[in-house]
């Protein structure tokens, strides 16, 4: 970036003929970070659980960009190179990671078992860990490129039942200032997304509960949960040369939810 204010011009939130990998990115807020990037210009490789992909596909293609997809359980940690090394076989490069994958199970805090405070924490915080640091080590070779992690308000808050999750996106925040303090020096920023209240499958329970439901929409100033749609513009930013001087910050989209 230089001082000159004649420089700056939109093009510098355009990802034309880049390359973004986007884990979870086949429903809900990682479909909208997908279709997103692809918007701006970039070329896809989604990491999905599921094999159903052809709506995702199909909204990526219409954008005029390129899409493939990787079938995988993060949690198996032997997959992570793997998916690296397929993204560069196909591609050529990776200029973006989100890391999006994550998943969530309630309980109450005497209840809570091990087994699932373990896949919380390997799928959240583990494998976002591990499959950072694989696509870092090619940005440091190129000296680019963009980690933008999914955090949350529980990344803020305690929450209830979610003692994992809460754990798991506290630990997001700190990853993302720690590699941000590493990698900035090569060119390569990372930064995170917290999300507010979103219309998504994992808070359809809370969204159902009318008591909680009424909690929440009575602190948001925007009144209303967020769709998934909302959330597309930030991550384009931290994706593009807009976002080059941003190095560890975590951007809430909240409605306002924190500021009350």
């Amino acid at each position: 970036m230089t001082n000159n204010l004649n420089d700056f011009s939109l093009d510098y939130f355009s990802l034309k003929d880049k390359v973004a990998i986007v884990t979870g990115g086949n429903k809900g807020l990682g479909q909208a970070y997908a279709v997103a990037l692809a918007k701006a210009g970039a070329d896809l490789f989604v990491v999905t659980h599921g094999t159903e992909w052809d709506e995702t596909r199909e909204l990526i293609e219409n954008t005029g960009r390129r899409v493939e997809f990787f079938q995988a359980d993060l949690r198996d940690r032997t997959k992570h190179k793997e998916l690296v090394d397929t993204c560069v076989e196909v591609y050529g490069k990776v200029d973006v990671l989100v890391n999006n994958a994550g998943t969530i199970r309630r309980s109450p805090l005497l209840e809570y078992q091990e087994e699932d405070w373990d896949a919380v924490m390997e799928l959240n915080l583990n494998s976002l860990f591990f499959l950072s640091q694989e696509v870092a080590k090619l940005m440091v070779e190129q000296k680019s490129g963009k980690i933008v992690n999914i955090a949350s308000m529980l990344s803020y808050q305690g929450g209830k039942f979610v003692p994992p999750y809460t754990a798991s996106k506290h630990g997001v925040v700190g990853v993302t200032k720690s590699f941000a303090n590493e990698l900035a020096e090569h060119g390569v920023q990372v930064n995170a997304i917290a999300p507010g209240y979103v219309k998504t499958a994992n808070t359809a329970p809370i969204r159902a509960d009318e008591q909680r439901n009424k909690e929440i929409l009575g602190r948001i100033p925007a009144a209303r949960w967020a769709e998934t749609a909302d959330l597309m513009g930030v991550v384009v930013f931290l994706s593009s040369k807009a976002s080059d001087y941003m190095n560890g910050a975590v951007v809430e989209v909240d409605g306002g939810w924190l500021s009350r």
